[in-house]
């Protein structure tokens, strides 16, 4: 770790991070001037997520010309893959190989089913080959025919391409052929989305590595005209700084570099809530977490071990869309707040993943949403205030939402319009906890061992629920719930990420050659910080491996320690990681070294958190912070619940629930039993007691 400068030191005293959603854009600005802090949260505009931010940026009401950084997380490379809306794409690849990004792994869709689709990124008419060869230890077999990649660039772009890539077999292994392609290519272009497959990925497995580079260019196009609109609407009102964007892997990059490596973008706006809730919970003295992000369209759950988020490099998007690239490992379902109920043709009660999302929105937002979601559930069982909703203008219609309740999804299962709505939050409740089982028992690792780290506008209402059926302690809830996504981008550091395939038995790797690897991989890291001129306190550098047993196919993460490692200290990490997850020892099987990783991160300055909610408002006692109360469900039963202001609780608050308590960007439900506690950062600690 080096000293490599400070913010303060850069001049960056005012920071405005800003994520966008799908019902929600949220801003924080930290201005380390005065240790304030203003937060926004205004309607996504996903026509155009620009004039999202720029309104958010307008409510703060601090002029551009002021801000030293803009730190953005985006779903527009995210939404471009799931919709499918990519940019037209050609393939050159090597003779005999343009069917590898379609036949795959040989897999189907669904494993015990005898029907699906499936489309490849790139349809087949627009992948073409030309003759080049290299073996696995990147000799060369049959050179470059030139000629043939100036025809083929020719045709592609004949055919209405506006984004190539560039995939030759073990490219990873011996560049050479696939960088004399670019740059013959680069004359016969007429844009700069080219994209080569080792720049991006430079590791074995072609489908993978093909598929990986073909999102990336499928989506560069879109990802670098909305960074340069967004970048010059914000120069035309003032902004003089760079605009930087969050990554999936938790860090950020200059909006310069980062059209390049856009399928590093995607699920950047989850993996900078992780960030948030690691760094959040760090401080609080809790290490180990599951966190929880339930926004108005999806939830989005992760692990945090040791302070640490987990990170993969084995994220499938969905189905044979494999993106192997370091991102944080976030399991995303279709259940958030905006969520439409329905009743399925066989009969059944369905929650998600259709959303109503921000237009129409739910039926209580009075914008001619007709269809119940979640939102409209909770709101009419009591955990929600009809005159406090901050899409709305003036109160919901709660008579309006009862009759739709009952029409579409009471009548039809014998249920009254309050029975509907509980069993609405039933179902996705068990959605969800599926999804909190998958990153966590499905990992060997037990809930009740994690803190549950809950967040988005609609995480809180869920959590206690969600953390009693789990057998979760503890709940820790932080100071704004609704916009931790943000404060993930205002706390990101900038960090790349780097692979290299090595593919060789242990006992068999060339040690100074790995040495020379991970020195090549963090000198690159260290230019691309300085390159990107924005100031850091630190380096921090991470060398992990991805290893398996002479024969396997499925790879394992294990980090590396620091210093100059040794064979025998892979090799003990190697067992001890294998042991940990598995349980099992195999000391008569060799293991071998598949890939080499290296992450560099520049460390930027902390923030101190109680500065997310204004003390001046609080109160000295808990019924002074008390605003009413109203008739709440609670497991079939109404319970009268008193109902909190949270901004006015006590810095010492402690109580037991029924308890509702409100903010502006999220409502949080203490269940009946839940004991809480507030702590010095504005943080709630509910403790939880299982079902029994």
């Amino acid at each position: 770790m080096t000293s490599s400068g400070s913010e303060e030191q850069a001049g960056i005293q005012v920071i405005a991070g800003i994520d966008v959603g799908g019902t929600f854009t949220d801003l924080l600005l930290v201005d380390r001037r005065d240790g304030g802090a203003r937060v926004v949260k205004t309607l996504s505009t996903p026509d155009n997520q620009a004039f999202g931010v720029l309104n958010a940026l307008d409510e703060t009401g601090i002029a551009l010309a002021d801000l030293d950084a803009v730190i953005h997380g985006t779903t527009t490379t995210t939404n471009a893959v799931l919709e499918r809306k990519l940019a037209p794409t050609g393939m050159i690849t090597t003779r005999g190989f343009r069917d590898v990004i379609e036949v795959g792994r040989r897999t189907r869709p669904q494993p015990y089913g005898m029907f699906g689709a499936f489309q490849p990124v790139i349809p087949r008419d627009r992948r073409l080959e030309v003759d080049e060869r290299m073996d696995a230890q990147g000799n060369v077999v049959v050179p470059l025919d030139e000629d043939g990649v100036r025809a083929a660039a020719q045709r592609l772009l004949e055919d209405g391409c506006e984004s190539l890539v560039v995939h030759f077999l073990h490219a990873y292994a011996n560049p050479d052929h696939e960088r004399r392609a670019v740059a013959l290519l680069r004359d016969i272009w007429p844009n700069d989305y080219i994209t080569a497959g080792h720049e991006l990925l430079s590791e074995y497995r072609e489908f993978e590595r093909g598929v990986t580079a073909s999102l990336n260019a499928s989506v560069r196009p879109f990802l670098h005209r909305y960074v340069d609109r967004l970048q010059s609407e914000l120069s035309a009102k003032g902004f003089r700084r760079d605009l930087l964007v969050m990554n999936g892997n938790g860090g950020m990059v200059s909006a310069d570099l980062v059209d390049r490596e856009a399928a590093k973008t995607v699920m950047s706006g989850p993996a900078s809530g992780v960030m948030a809730a690691a760094y959040t919970a760090k401080r609080g003295g809790f290490d180990n977490l599951i966190t929880y992000d339930m926004g108005g369209t999806s939830t989005d759950v992760a692990l945090v071990l040791d302070a640490v988020p987990a990170v993969s490099s084995e994220l499938e998007l969905e189905y044979a869309m494999p993106i192997h690239v370091p991102m944080v490992d976030v399991r995303t379902i279709g259940s958030g707040g905006g969520s439409i109920a329905y009743i399925d043709d066989a009969g059944l009660l369905r929650v998600g993943p259709r959303s109503a999302g921000a237009q129409p929105g739910p039926i209580c937002y009075g914008r001619g949403g007709l269809e119940p979601t979640i939102t409209d559930a909770n709101l009419l069982l009591g955990r929600l205030n009809p005159e406090g909703l901050l899409a709305t203008d003036g109160a919901a219609q709660v008579a309006d939402i009862r009759n739709i309740m009952t029409q579409t999804i009471g009548a039809p299962l014998g249920l009254d319009a309050e029975q509907a709505a509980g069993a609405i939050l039933r179902i996705a409740n068990d959605r969800m906890a599926g999804a909190i089982r998958m990153v966590s028992l499905a990992k060997g690792h037990d809930p009740r061992d994690f803190t549950l780290f809950a967040f988005g506008g609609a995480g809180p209402l869920h959590a206690t629920a969600l953390a009693r059926e789990l057998a979760i302690p503890r709940v820790l809830i932080p100071g704004r719930p609704g916009i931790t996504n943000a404060l993930g981008c205002v706390v990101a550091d900038l960090r790349h990420d780097f692979v290299r395939t090595v593919n060789r038995p242990l006992d068999d790797v060339d040690m100074d050659s790995v040495h020379e690897i991970l020195a090549q991989q963090v000198a690159e890291g260290r230019r691309l910080v300085e390159a990107e001129g924005i100031g850091v306190e630190s380096l921090s550098i991470r060398h992990g491996a991805d290893m398996q047993f002479i024969g396997q196919t499925h790879l394992i993460d294990v980090s590396l320690p620091d210093g100059e490692v040794s064979r025998a200290d892979i090799q003990r990490a190697f067992e001890a990681v294998y042991f940990d997850r598995f349980q099992v020892d195999l000391p008569e099987i060799r293991a071998s070294l598949v890939n080499l990783k290296t992450s560099v991160i520049g460390v930027r300055p902390q923030i101190s958190l109680d500065v997310l909610i204004d003390s001046s408002g609080r109160e000295t006692t808990l019924e002074a912070a008390r605003t009413g109360t109203r008739a709440v469900w609670f497991d079939g039963e109404w319970h009268e619940t008193p109902i909190f202001a949270r901004d006015r609780l006590p810095t010492d608050a402690a109580f037991e629930g029924p308890a509702i308590l409100e903010q502006m960007d999220t409502t949080i439900v203490i269940e009946p039993g839940n004991r809480v506690e507030a702590d010095k950062d504005g943080n709630l600690l509910v403790h939880v007691e299982a079902d029994t």
